[in-house]
């Protein structure tokens, strides 16, 4: 399957690109950085550099690609929460999920990519009793930096899932650890490890529709719907 997988230099798209050379599928994979480009030919991915603001040059990667799917692992957090650095990157991350989501499913509808996997969180459902599941609401009264990152996943989402002619998977992780992540251990509820996260978007090439809690079973939120319909196994690690 030809793949185009937009962050794929990021935490969960290096995690996958390994995942999806292994099961020989034609990746094509996006980063910013020209620094990054031996690592992802390493890893098995043709890569482009493009970044995901500028729609135009977007539109043009995706359509030399020919992808039969879109997958969107794209952030951008380089700080870690309590850093000085933390606020500005929360902003740069809500203009990324929503301008950047929208050029690379605009730039999909183009070039007729019939679907698209999205990575989005799972720690932003309102307060509530009991495990949230996928149809329990958002934290929409969220202040503060929790509101930039909410605005964000609810414009990633709803231009996910609406952008017309396009199957959509919106996967919604925990708070990721493992390689690569801010963190060596589970932080709190939810969490996954990067593993399960990448090995999810891998499930949900051929399978699904809609949105799925991608973590653990500690107590915050349900992924029984993404085991029942993706498979899902938050204990997937790569050998």
């Amino acid at each position: 399957m030809r793949i185009f997988l937009a962050g794929a230099s990021g935490v969960v798209g290096r995690r996958l690109a390994v995942l999806l050379r292994d099961a020989k599928h034609d990746v094509t994979g996006t980063t910013r950085a020209p620094a990054k480009i031996s690592m992802l030919e390493e890893l098995g991915v043709a890569p482009i550099v493009v970044d995901v603001l500028d729609a135009d040059a977007l539109a043009q990667a995706v359509a030399a690609a020919r992808p039969e799917i879109v997958i969107h692992q794209l952030t951008d957090l380089p700080s870690a929460p309590g850093t000085s650095g933390y606020p500005a990157a929360q902003q740069a991350n809500r203009r990324l999920r929503i301008e950047g989501t929208r050029n690379l499913m605009q730039a999909a509808k183009t070039a007729g990519v019939p679907r698209a996997v999205a990575q989005s969180i799972a720690f932003v459902y309102a307060p509530g009793d009991g495990l949230r599941t996928e149809d329990d609401p958002l934290d929409l009264a969220a202040e503060g930096l929790r509101q930039l990152t909410v605005q964000g996943v609810v414009a990633l989402e709803h231009e996910v899932l609406n952008t017309p002619a396009i199957d959509s998977v919106v996967l919604r992780y925990g708070l990721l650890y493992g390689p690569g992540t801010w963190y060596g251990k589970p932080p709190r509820p939810p969490s996954v490890h990067v593993d399960a996260a990448a090995h999810a978007a891998l499930l949900a090439l051929n399978r699904g529709a809609g949105v799925y809690n991608i973590a653990e079973d500690d107590g915050a939120v349900s992924s029984a719907k993404a085991r029942r319909e993706l498979c899902f196994d938050p204990a997937f690690r790569i050998p």
